[in-house]
């Protein structure tokens, strides 16, 4: 994720030509961004210069990795440098617990498709964050995609569970659409480009159409039609719906777990 949205930054210039990188990964390799003028790799956040002064850190490493990576960035902690996370339940609290109470944090929960511009991100900023530095952190986020700023960290677990694990949903949609249209005698060539195009045009639909989904679905099935007895069963008592409740309320219970 963080490679993604990074791509986004430096294809419409908005990072300049000081972009570190710290990616232990590539150490001694070839990194994906090393030919990039703009951009600096480093294997190892201790090799970073003395003099380095970040206006923004971002912290794009798994949740399980925090606690190990924090210690290295403690210097970097002033008035000057806002701490952006897109780790998972990561809680802004933990981050102010290493870096000091005044620090500037902004916990972000981005998704996949910001990998093609497409992304949607919703970020939080402490009580430290100046106007200056919600606004770049938003600027770097609608590079990728659409933002939404929110004042309730609490939300974040829900987020996570909306937009950050469902691009899967989406994608197992299409799994199960292929699979469907492949059992129902067509070939797969032609189950997997119907899926994939009827998922990505009503998506589109739904975004530009002023009517609400409900009411696009509404329209779309006629009175005793295919389309409504193939919404019999998926609206059925233990239906989609029912489904994704749960997997929301799953994802998000797991979101929680993480912080703790």
């Amino acid at each position: 994720m963080g490679a993604s949205m990074l791509g986004g930054w430096l294809d419409d210039g908005i990072v300049g030509a000081g972009v570190v990188v710290v990616e232990p990964a590539f150490a001694g390799g070839e990194h994906p961004f090393r030919s990039r003028s703009e951009v600096t790799v480093y294997a190892s956040a201790d090799d970073l210069p003395d003099t380095l002064q970040p206006e923004v850190v971002v912290f794009a490493v798994k949740p399980q990795l925090i606690p190990e990576t924090l210690p290295a960035y403690v210097r970097f902690a002033t008035a000057k440098t806002v701490f952006l996370s897109i780790a998972a339940g990561t809680e802004i609290a933990y981050f102010e617990r290493h870096f000091g109470q005044d620090a500037a944090i902004i916990r972000a929960m981005p998704n996949l498709p910001a990998s093609i511009r497409l992304g949607i991100s919703v970020i939080c900023p402490s009580c430290c964050v100046t106007s200056g530095q919600l606004d770049t952190c938003s600027t770097l986020f609608n590079a990728v995609g659409e933002v939404c700023v929110i004042d309730d960290e609490g939300l974040l677990d829900a987020v996570t569970a909306v937009s950050g694990s469902g691009p899967a949903y989406v994608f197992l949609l299409i799994e199960c659409l292929i699979k469907a249209g492949e059992a129902a005698g067509l070939p797969t060539e032609l189950a997997t480009r119907l899926a994939l195009v009827t998922v990505a045009g009503s998506g589109q639909l739904a975004i530009r159409s002023d009517d609400p989904p409900g009411q696009l679905r509404r329209d779309v099935t006629s009175p005793a039609g295919t389309t409504e007895a193939a919404l019999k069963v998926l609206m059925a008592e233990n239906g989609l719906e029912v489904l994704l409740n749960q997997a929301v309320e799953a994802a998000t219970n797991r979101s929680r777990e993480l912080a703790k």
